[in-house]
């Protein structure tokens, strides 16, 4: 139950969470990310394809969204850096999305997300970064 208070927390204090419509899916202990396809997202309208920003941002948020799953306690991690690698368009279709945390210190986390669309063998984007934990009493 705590895993879901997690969640809902750090959607409530992300506001460009609801901007990107995005949502989550738990089966077990993975987490999805999806970001529902919506015109406004739409960098490239002669392809078209998702505007990279766009994302970049779910991937980060992905990774955030799985720190704030395992470490509920927390506040909101902060970004100290990433590298996004963009492999594929990413079309007017859903993007799926899931973290890997590689590891989780007591200050730092290490996290891997992958971007897929139709499948996941077939990644549109891919992600590393490296966040600063932060406890609610800090």
């Amino acid at each position: 139950m705590s895993e879901i208070h997690g969640l809902d927390t750090f959607f409530q204090r992300v506001p460009y969470v609801r901007f990107l419509g995005m949502r989550v899916e738990l089966a077990g202990d993975e987490m999805t990310t999806v970001l529902p396809f919506s015109q406004h997202l739409i960098g490239n309208p002669m392809l078209p394809a998702i505007h990279g920003g766009a994302i970049g941002a779910f991937l980060e948020l992905t990774a955030l969204a799985q720190l704030s799953l395992v470490e509920p306690a927390r506040r909101v991690p902060k970004t100290i850096d990433i590298t996004i690698e963009y492999l594929r368009s990413a079309g007017p279709r859903d993007v799926y999305a899931r973290a890997i945390l590689r590891k989780v210190g007591r200050r730092v986390a290490n996290v891997q997300v992958e971007a897929w669309q139709e499948s996941r063998a077939k990644p549109v984007a891919g992600m590393t970064g490296h966040f600063l934990l932060r406890s609610d009493e800090a």
